[in-house]
């Protein structure tokens, strides 16, 4: 087991959002006891209609209640109610490696990281079903396209924060896509992360995946559609400027040429429609600019958040 070389002061917390994991969350609870000793294990339950608190409890986690539904929720609520100096995020299924865990929080620490993510190395098909694995990498890959590719596992739910990203990130999902909302926060404001290979096995026998592949995939890419209308919205609506010009010069060329031959305008509603469709554009530019400036304040303005978190000192 590998062990931790850090400061006395500095305090490891580690969340475990819960929803119905009896047959696993004890194993969890237990593992990351024996490879995390002087970490708190803060186990959030999410209306459980099983004995997820009770085995919980039992195994010595200190256990809350989220009475709102969604991992985004429960993530909030974490990220409020806790103080600590390091965060160790992990699902409550007994399907990630506590044991590496040690390493990933001293990497964290020795490189003044601000995420580190776990990447999901897997030889079961059943723990990560090819759907699931084509959803992450379209997903990621989109990401990463629009706003800087510096994670390959995104929705991996195995991550460790710094206290200055869990209390400046301004949580608004609800669901699974708040991982997505976690990658974005650090990569619009450039914040030091890292990836970092980690073991991914199969579920224990009795529990079941709360994830739906195309429910959950559509919410994700809905947040990344939020996320751009938020983050890029200039590129967005210079994108429809683009799309609604071409379309009215596109509907004006018969027009037009039609006026040069005979110096009439037969069609006036084709001509008005062209002119709506130009207006329409140019009002998308002006949307986008006015946002743009917005968008501006309000990252500078999670920044100064971010910065007036105390980070530890080593």
């Amino acid at each position: 087991m590998t062990q931790l070389n850090l400061p006395e002061n500095i305090s490891i917390a580690v969340l475990v959002p819960c929803y119905n994991e009896e047959a696993a969350i004890a194993n969890v609870v237990h593992d990351f006891q024996t490879a995390l000793p002087t970490a708190t294990i803060y186990v959030y339950d999410n209306n459980s209609t099983d004995k997820t608190v009770e085995v919980a409890k039992k195994a010595g986690a200190v256990v809350h209640t989220e009475i709102l539904q969604g991992k985004g929720n429960v993530v909030r609520r974490m990220f409020a109610d806790i103080e600590a100096d390091i965060f160790v995020m992990i699902d409550g299924d007994n399907t990630y490696d506590a044991a590496i865990a040690p390493i990933m929080v001293q990497k964290l620490f020795d490189e003044n990281l601000d995420l580190l993510n776990g990447k999901r190395i897997h030889e079961d098909t059943e723990a990560y079903r090819p759907g699931h694995q084509f959803g992450n990498t379209l997903l990621t890959t989109l990401v990463a396209m629009i706003f800087g590719k510096r994670f390959e596992d995104m929705l991996s739910g195995y991550k460790i924060f710094s206290r200055r990203f869990t209390k400046s990130f301004p949580s608004l999902s609800s669901g699974f896509e708040i991982e997505t909302e976690l990658t974005v926060h650090a990569l619009e404001l450039r914040m030091p992360v890292d990836e970092i290979e980690t073991c991914y096995g199969a579920r224990p026998e009795g529990s079941e995946s709360k994830l739906s592949t195309f429910a959950d995939g559509f919410k994700i890419l809905k947040m990344i559609g939020i996320l751009i209308k938020e983050e890029r919205p200039l590129q967005l609506f210079s994108i429809l400027f683009g799309l609604f010009s071409l379309l009215a010069i596109v509907i004006s060329i018969p027009i037009i040429s039609t006026y040069i031959d005979t110096g009439l305008v037969p069609r006036l509603p084709t001509a008005i429609l062209a002119m709506g469709m130009m207006l329409l554009g140019f009002l998308c530019l002006a949307c986008g600019l006015i946002l743009d400036t917005v968008t501006r304040g309000r990252q500078e303005f999670k920044r100064l958040q971010y910065l007036n978190v105390n980070r530890p000192q080593h």
